[in-house]
C-alpha cells in the first residue's frame, strides 16, 4: 500500500507521468462540501506533512491528512475511505 505523499511524490517526479494531468481533492473547510479540487499545476509543492496550492492566486498551504482523493487523467488512484492506491 502506498501512502497519498509518496504517491504524489511519484506522479511529480517519474516522467511516465505528466504531473498537470493529476487532480488531487482535499478538505477544505468552508468550500461548497468541504472539499476543494486543484490540478497538478496548481500545486506548487510538496514539503514535509504538507502541499502547497494556488488555486486563484492565494498560496494556501494543506496538510497531507487533509487529502481524500488523488486521479490521474480521471481514474482514481487513491483514496482515503479505502486507505491504499490502485497504481503499481
Amino acid at each position: 500500500m502506498r501512502t497519498s505523499h509518496k504517491l504524489l511524490l511519484r506522479l511529480l517526479h517519474d516522467p511516465d507521468y505528466d504531473f498537470d494531468e493529476v487532480e488531487v481533492t482535499y478538505l477544505d473547510r468552508g468550500a461548497p462540501a468541504d472539499r476543494s479540487t486543484v490540478r497538478g499545476s496548481e500545486i506548487r509543492a510538496i514539503e514535509g506533512g504538507h502541499f502547497i496550492v494556488r488555486p486563484e492566486g492565494e498560496e494556501k498551504y494543506i496538510p497531507i491528512h487533509r487529502l481524500i482523493e488523488i486521479r490521474y487523467r480521471g481514474r482514481r488512484l487513491w483514496e482515503r475511505a479505502v486507505g491504499g492506491v490502485v497504481l503499481e
